[in-house]
């Protein structure tokens, strides 16, 4: 059997497709890998192959298929050239109810003759009326005046007249509407139009030394599919005999709009960005200048705009059970999902799900296990108590996966108890992160104001002063020691007429800046069962007299 594709199409003769057989093959997909934003589908197709030059023909392949990504490999028994590979727009087939097309056209047909009619009956209207308003004395035959003995029967038949055509036409125009009211109602009641939408058809020409069987393989890129990371979160928090364990499960969730239906297919999901642009942008020099006011033009002329530029930035922000013999009812064994296969390396990573899948085109949604790790993590409890009193177990690890945690939310469960849901960011391997596990009503934090002194200057130029401490407590009531962090903050000034200072009865914080928030610190122990740990925070700021000041929340940079 001999392998051959789309690239060594130059290594034979030029397919003559003038005089090319057309075979209208079948095929089926055999494998999706689904990216975040796109899947690249793989069908196959067996083929009976006369010798000499041929077309195949794929029919119905989805419209949103990227045809720049089509690609063919195949192999046969004898010498087979792949040449060129040609898509075309199929036209939609939509299909009608044609009873109530028909209707429709009876109805309007109906509608334009009633029109014509009113249409008549209002010229003949004006005529009368324009008849009427002629002066008695033109009304006779042979323009003479009309004898006043006669006016009377001249009022009384335009009268008459108007009244009977007054009464057509009313009648007419009730029966148009009525008309008008039923093309209404039918176009209502009429179906969307059903059928296949517009798809595309695959021409591949191929070129055989020998009458042969051949199987062939067509890969293409589609859009409307796409799968988003998501994760289970289990800690157990262990104890004073055993060690906190934490089983972070990667999950994938797929959906797709792409056309065509998924049945038994070899499904991976990639971390690939297969429609993210593939190389950084280009960045162009900005020259900054004085600007200059336009200058007019002579009368009549046409004045320039200035056009105002604007700069944009773009950022671009990760998608058969097992079967065991059934054991005594005495010794039950434990469910476990399935797991996929991870394959990465230093640019991506792709998981293959087990088994064969299927995916609806219909955007519905399917989740899938995609692989489980167990780390030991370090617990820590952390208070921000100027904002909430609680303490919070967070639980730190790192990642040590061969793939990236992409961005996804996270569902939380502690000691079997779901608690919440959080959400990560990239998280690249080896690096690390926090996950939030809920309230620990075994750690009590308490934050109070100690002292608060404010001046009110006496004198012209004297400056303003503003005095506070604060006292924080924080207490351990399990019976195993825990690490607390309590994070509190004082603010900061970036103009030289305002001035802070820590007050030295504040207790050294063991981290003075936290990230890169200026002014927000954090103090760290480890405290036995029972243990009561005490922080004080004092601060002063001066500003002068006849100025006010605001506290304002700082952005922090990313």
């Amino acid at each position: 059997m001999r392998r051959f594709s789309l690239a060594a199409a130059a290594a034979f003769t030029p397919v003559a497709v003038a005089s090319a057989a057309e075979i209208e093959a079948r095929s089926r997909i055999d494998s999706v890998t689904v990216y975040p934003d796109a899947a690249l589908v793989t069908r196959v197709l067996d083929l009976e192959l006369p010798a000499g030059a041929s077309n195949v023909l794929l029919k119905g392949l989805p419209y949103a298929l990227d045809p720049a990504s089509l690609r063919v490999a195949g192999e046969g028994g004898a010498a087979l050239a792949i040449g060129s590979v040609e898509s075309r727009v199929a036209p939609a087939d939509v299909k009608t109810d044609t009873a109530i097309d028909a209707r429709l056209k009876s109805l309007r047909s109906d509608r334009e003759g009633w029109q014509v009619t009113i249409d008549a009956l209002t010229a003949k209207q004006e005529m009368i009326k324009h008849f009427g308003q002629a002066s008695p004395e033109k009304l006779s035959p042979e323009a003479k005046p009309l004898e006043v003995s006669q006016w009377n029967g001249a009022f009384d038949a335009i009268g008459t007249a108007l009244a009977k055509v007054g009464d057509e036409l009313r009648s007419a125009r009730a029966r148009a509407r009525d008309i008008d009211e039923e093309i209404k109602a039918v176009e209502a009641s009429r179906p969307r139009p059903t059928g296949k939408p517009p798809l595309r058809d695959i021409t591949i020409a191929l070129d055989a030394g020998g009458a042969t069987k051949a199987k062939l393989s067509v890969t293409y890129r589609v859009s409307g599919a796409s799968w988003r990371p998501t994760y289970d979160a289990k800690l157990d928090t262990g104890g004073a005999s055993r060690k906190p364990a934490l089983d972070l499960v990667r999950r994938a969730e797929i959906t797709q709009r792409t056309g065509e239906d998924w049945s038994d297919v070899a499904l991976a999901v990639s971390t690939t960005r297969a429609l993210r642009g593939a190389q950084a942008p280009d960045l162009q020099p900005e020259r900054i200048a004085f600007w200059e006011p336009p200058i007019p033009m002579a009368a009549g002329a046409a004045r320039r705009e200035a056009a105002p530029m604007a700069k944009s930035m773009q950022m671009d922000a990760a998608r058969d059970r097992l079967a065991a013999p059934a054991p005594p009812a005495s010794m039950p064994v434990q469910a476990e999902e399935q797991q996929a296969t991870l394959s990465a390396d230093a640019w991506q990573a792709s998981f293959l799900v087990p088994g064969r899948i299927s995916v609806p085109a219909d955007g519905a949604s399917k989740n899938f296990a995609l692989a489980t790790r167990r780390y030991e993590p370090a617990l820590i409890v952390k208070s921000a108590p100027e904002l909430d009193p609680t303490a919070y177990l967070e639980a730190h690890i790192e990642n040590a996966e061969d793939a990236p945690l992409l961005p996804g939310s996270v569902s939380v469960q502690r000691d079997g108890a779901f608690v919440g849901r959080g959400s990560i960011g990239v998280i690249a391997p080896g690096e690390g992160f926090d996950l939030g596990f809920g309230a620990d009503d075994r750690v009590k934090v308490v934050r109070v104001p100690v002292k608060k002194k404010e001046n009110e200057p006496t004198w012209y130029n004297q400056s303003k002063v503003d005095a506070r401490e604060f006292k924080t407590t924080v207490r351990n009531l399990h019976d195993f020691p825990i690490r607390a962090t309590i994070v509190d903050r004082i603010p900061f000034s970036e103009n030289t007429a305002i001035t802070v200072e820590l007050l030295p009865q504040t207790t050294a914080p063991t981290e003075k800046q936290v990230g890169d928030k200026r002014g927000v610190m954090a103090w760290s122990y480890e405290l036995k069962p029972q243990e009561q740990k005490e922080i004080r925070l004092g601060w002063r700021m001066k500003w002068p007299a006849d100025r006010d000041v605001v506290f304002q929340t700082a952005p922090v940079p990313k």
